[in-house]
């Protein structure tokens, strides 16, 4: 009965991951009908690829969050230096420093996702 309810349990998640996968492809799809109906003549050519304006955003708004992430980085560095062995003092500066790096680890995370759209989509 275990091994029953095994199967059935795999089968129905490798169609429900069938379908969302499905499901994503066909939302590209319109995604991509949907930018081409509204293009006008005064619209640039590619609003997608990769010199697209949605990459090039990306890539300033990535641009900007990492040097952002280098600048917090090095602050926190500043603080635990400063610290004195003040253990409240090294909390702060531990805290900085890790949500420094985990900004900056959601930041590339996004980056990815939207290539990977783009890539869908294009």
């Amino acid at each position: 009965m275990k091994n029953l309810a095994k199967t059935a349990s795999q089968i129905f998640t490798g169609a429900a991951a069938m379908t969302t996968l499905l499901a994503g492809k066909v939302m590209a799809l319109s995604v991509r009908e949907g930018i081409d109906a509204v293009k006008t003549d005064d619209m640039p050519e590619t609003l997608i690829g990769d010199s697209g304006i949605i990459s090039k955003i990306t890539g300033i708004i990535l641009y900007l969050v990492g040097a952002l992430s280098v600048i917090m980085l090095i602050y926190g560095g500043f603080k635990y230096a400063t610290s004195a062995g003040d253990s409240k003092k090294v909390t702060d500066a531990k805290n900085t420093i890790l949500y420094a790096i985990i900004g900056l680890v959601i930041c590339l995370l996004s980056y990815a996702i939207v290539k990977w759209v783009l890539g869908i989509v294009a």
